[in-house]
């Protein structure tokens, strides 16, 4: 198939299902990853500066985060400011998973590039960058 957009679509779900395949036994979703990753960088982040950082619906913000709480992966908080809203914290289960999660991120990426020299892979990332830029746009 030559359509961009449907081998962009099955490269996702190829990397989805390795990710999943290694991150079920940590205790996470592909899905959460993402989000896992911003509160790794920056806790104590509200559900909207997390729309800004991770490029999903806020529906699917919504439904992500209710789960992740469920998991026991992140807690929320009162906002000490603005009564609206929430703080979102990682707990020390999501934090003590980091260094797993990220090896199995990483992991799943080198059975994605399987086979690839390594200035076949940075190029294929740069194009998929740009192609990225490209869909932002849209």
């Amino acid at each position: 198939m030559d359509s961009g957009v449907y081998l962009a679509s099955q490269l996702a779900k190829g990397f989805a299902r390795s990710l999943h395949q290694r991150a079920v036994g940590l205790g996470f979703s592909p899905g959460q990853f993402p989000i896992l990753l911003e509160l790794w960088g920056e806790d104590g982040l509200t559900q909207k500066q997390l729309l800004e950082r991770v490029d999903i619906e806020q529906a699917t913000m919504a439904n992500t985060l209710s789960r992740m709480v469920r998991d026991g992966l992140i807690e929320r908080r009162p906002h000490p400011s603005d009564k609206r809203a929430q703080l979102i914290f990682l707990t020390p289960k999501a934090r003590a998973m980091e260094a797993d999660a990220i090896e199995s991120a990483r992991e799943a990426d080198l059975a994605l590039f399987k086979g690839f020299r390594t200035f076949e892979r940075e190029l294929t990332l740069e194009y998929i960058r740009r192609l990225l830029e490209n869909a932002k746009a849209l």
